[in-house]
């Protein structure tokens, strides 16, 4: 469970979150809003990324605000960006093996060898049968999917995931679907997904916080909260 208290986050004199509060509890977790709205700053409050002017961020009982950024990936955060993050001249396999290099060893698989882990990531992913392929021949759909692959490796708690479904097609959208409900099943990790395809929302996400202006509009059931009159003003336009 994300537990957030009373946070604020300041640059000058602008509020980009101004006193919010929630608490997020489902396995995968929208987070929706119009530009501005403060999303993109929360998931960097999170990754350590940024500063709180106050508040508090409790994650499963854990204080994650007292930990610097490094600590929090060894503690089982892991984060995707708009723009992948992939090592075009290394393999399927040695982009995933270079980030469980860098986990500890009391967060890796307990019952798997190196080898098998990452295996099982990019079966999970759909991606076995590309792991000898480069970074740089993948297509947008396989490099989103290795972007998932990575932050599935060393037993990962929480996963911040930054518009995954942007320029998907309908086929692959559907399986990024599958593999994002299954997240909690396979490694245990709640995932908070932020998306500006509402449809990808509804069908993932039990539970949504919508954002605006740095402050909480709406939190709840997604199918309430997408109906929610003044959501549909603030985000949807209607």
């Amino acid at each position: 469970m994300i537990r957030l208290q009373d946070i604020t986050v300041q640059f000058g004199g602008l509020k980009a979150i101004d006193g919010l509060s929630a608490e997020l509890d489902a396995p995968v977790c929208g987070l929706i809003g119009p530009n501005g709205a403060g999303k993109t700053t929360l998931v960097n409050l999170l990754s350590g990324l940024v500063t709180a002017r106050s508040g508090r961020v409790q994650i499963d009982g854990t204080d994650l605000l007292a930990l610097g950024p490094l600590q929090r990936v060894r503690w089982g955060l892991r984060r995707s960006f708009q723009t992948e993050q992939v090592v075009e001249d290394l393999t399927v396999w040695d982009n995933v093996r270079a980030v469980l290099d860098h986990v500890p060893a009391e967060r890796r698989h307990p019952r798997a060898s190196v080898a098998d882990e990452i295996a099982e990531v990019l079966h999970y992913t759909g991606l076995a049968a590309e792991a000898a392929t480069p970074g740089r021949a993948l297509d947008l759909f396989q490099r989103r999917m290795l972007e998932l692959a990575k932050a599935l490796v060393g037993r990962p708690r929480l996963l911040l995931l930054d518009e995954p479904g942007a320029g998907l097609d309908e086929r692959e959208s559907a399986l990024l679907r599958a593999a994002l409900r299954g997240v909690q099943a396979f490694r245990g990790a709640q995932v908070l997904l932020i998306d500006h395809d509402v449809d990808l929302i509804a069908a993932t996400c039990p539970q949504t916080l919508v954002m605006d202006f740095g402050r909480r509009l709406a939190l709840g059931p997604t199918a309430q909260v997408l109906s929610d009159p003044d959501v549909r003003r603030a985000y949807l336009g209607a």
